[in-house]
């Protein structure tokens, strides 16, 4: 679902903002909207679900380039995709890169994310022995201070960190970003890229790409944002370990703004699931989420959280940010293809970047009225005529009929807002012949 909103900016210090200024002004002096994109995480499901929600903005919004924005923030995978996009890489280069893998250059596959982490489970099982011995030490000389099994309680340091190996996601980035023309390098881009990890030993969220964490190159800043605990082992660089940088925060759509964009379009892919308003509108088959087991309710509650996380977030950036314009676009919350996609096959990853795509284009069109003066402010138009027109991503029918039920979906909801349309005419038009009469 997108959303507009107007928030308040604060303004930063005066030679911040007077730098900012000079990079930005016209022939004419005046000072030219600048634009950022804020791409939060969401796993390999929310990168290809941001990957479709952007290639239906780059197609029907005119007056904004996705590979030539003044500001890039990314998040897990939203660095993934913010990476690329800061690099030159255009949304369609990277559907075809990562989502069809039929490229000259490198195809993406999704095995490189489920390799074991061979090297953390052998050094978790070497310290096995020493830390066994200590606790048979510790119960033995205090048997009676504590029970058996708190003594044995050190040997949960012998349990791995993460389950995959994540330098896969490192190596490919980093041969994709050395090729001619795009860099590893923060301080090289053109582009303003900051990717957000969180530094495990503080808690504290890292900007890197800012001053001072610009050093780090950019495939390995994603992998450390992207290691989401439990899955990843955590990245360690210049002597810390860093986690997903969702764990602090969800957007961080806050650092553009603080770069002076005076709008951010936002893309967040992760939504708490409405089983009832689902089943209401009959697009779910699952009323009790209960009944999916552990893995849907573990879904549910981390969608819940950084959902919820995130609303206070926005709220907060219309206080503290006058001025500048937030833009959020995210699935809606009786949306099941979001829910239930396997992301590991590729007709789940073709698929959802359609529906991502087709999604976009729908809530782009029924929120143009609310959506349209807050982009025009920024010289941004939304073209309706392309959302008018019938459109695919998939032009071959993958996994039955979904590009079928896309496409009537879209002429529902546009017969829809003709008709709304027609009867608030018909309202005004009887409002004025009673006062006429």
């Amino acid at each position: 679902m997108a959303k507009g909103v107007s928030s308040p900016r604060r303004r930063g210090s005066s030679v911040a903002r007077n730098s900012l200024d000079s990079r930005v002004r016209g022939n004419d002096g005046e000072r030219s909207p600048r634009v950022g994109l804020a791409l939060a995480g969401g796993g390999p499901l929310g990168g290809v679900y941001e990957l479709g929600a952007l290639l239906a903005l780059s197609e029907s919004l005119d007056g904004v380039d996705f590979n030539d924005l003044n500001v890039y923030v990314g998040v897990s995978s939203g660095g993934f995709i913010a990476a690329g996009l800061a690099n030159g890489l255009t949304p369609e280069r990277m559907r075809h890169m990562f989502i069809e893998s039929d490229t000259a250059e490198e195809p993406f596959e999704p095995e490189l994310l489920l390799k074991p982490a061979f090297r953390e489970y052998a050094l978790r099982a070497m310290s096995v022995p020493p830390l066994l011995l200590a606790s048979i030490w510790n119960y033995l000389a205090n048997p009676w201070s504590q029970n058996f099994f708190e003594s044995f309680q050190r040997l949960s340091q012998a349990i791995p960190t993460g389950i995959f190996n994540s330098a896969g996601i490192h190596d490919f980035l980093s041969r994709i970003f050395t090729a001619p023309g795009r860099s590893n390098d923060f301080r090289k881009l053109k582009r303003r890229l900051f990717l957000v990890a969180t530094d495990l030993d503080s808690g504290e969220s890292v900007v890197f790409g800012s001053s001072g964490e610009d050093h780090v190159p950019i495939s390995t800043a994603v992998q450390a944002s992207a290691a989401l605990p439990g899955l990843f082992p955590p990245v360690e660089i210049d002597g810390r370990y860093y986690v997903d940088g969702a764990l602090k925060k969800t957007l961080h759509a806050s650092v553009a703004l603080k770069e002076g964009a005076d709008l951010v379009l936002c893309i967040n892919p992760l939504v708490p699931f409405d089983s009832e308003l689902a089943v209401k509108r009959g697009a779910g088959r699952h009323h009790k989420l209960v009944e999916g087991g552990l893995p849907v309710v573990l879904a549910q509650t981390f969608r819940s959280i950084i959902h919820s996380r995130m609303q206070v977030g926005m709220a907060k950036y219309r206080i503290e940010y006058k001025n500048a314009d937030v833009v959020l676009f995210e699935p809606n919350s009786d949306d099941p293809e979001m829910f239930f996609t396997n992301m590991f096959s590729y007709a789940s990853r073709r698929h959802l970047c359609e529906h991502a795509y087709q999604k976009t284009r729908i809530e782009l069109y029924r929120r143009r009225h609310e959506l349209g003066p807050i982009l025009a402010r920024h010289g941004i138009r939304i073209r309706l005529e392309a959302l008018k027109e019938n459109r695919s991503l998939v032009h071959h029918d993958i996994g039955g009929h979904a590009e079928k039920e896309d496409t009537l979906m879209a002429v529902s909801h546009r017969l829809g807002d003709s008709l709304g349309e027609l009867e608030r005419w018909l309202g005004r038009k009887t409002e004025a012949g009673r006062k006429a009469a």
